[in-house]
């Protein structure tokens, strides 16, 4: 389950059909305690039966981050998406969540609590920057 407070439109989210698969989908709209999109079954979903997606190495990638190369002095446990020609979105991967990380005078230092769904790192990603995170095919 996931709470409506915790979701916005552009957000991926997932639910379990009748044959008890996961499907992934992109959150359209939001009202009265139902997402809503064009491909699913009656266009909605109650919020109750919304499920968060997991963030995993694969979708950060997908996403277009970037694992650190120690050729350069780089942890590889940090990933990195550069947003425009001066700032960079940084996550430490450990313990099976994503930590977001700053630049600081001393280096990259750890702040707020891990990542650990998709719409959390999208919803960061939008406060941040403003615009969307959206998969790369």
């Amino acid at each position: 389950m996931i709470q409506e407070s915790d979701i916005r439109i552009g957000n991926y989210v997932s639910y379990f059909d009748y044959n008890m698969e996961e499907t992934a989908f992109v959150v359209e709209g939001i009202l009265e305690g139902y997402i809503y999109n064009s491909g699913l079954p009656l266009s909605k979903l109650h919020c109750e039966k919304a499920n968060p997606v997991v963030l995993d190495l694969y979708l950060l990638a997908r996403f277009g981050f970037i694992k650190g190369d120690p050729d350069y002095g780089e942890d590889v446990n940090v990933y990195s998406l550069k947003y425009n020609r001066l700032h960079s979105i940084h996550l430490r991967f450990e313990k099976d969540a994503f930590q977001p990380l700053t630049d600081a005078a001393e280096g990259l230092v750890a702040y707020g609590r891990p990542i650990v769904h998709v719409h959390q790192l999208q919803n960061l990603f939008h406060a941040i920057t403003r615009d969307e995170l959206t998969l790369f095919e």
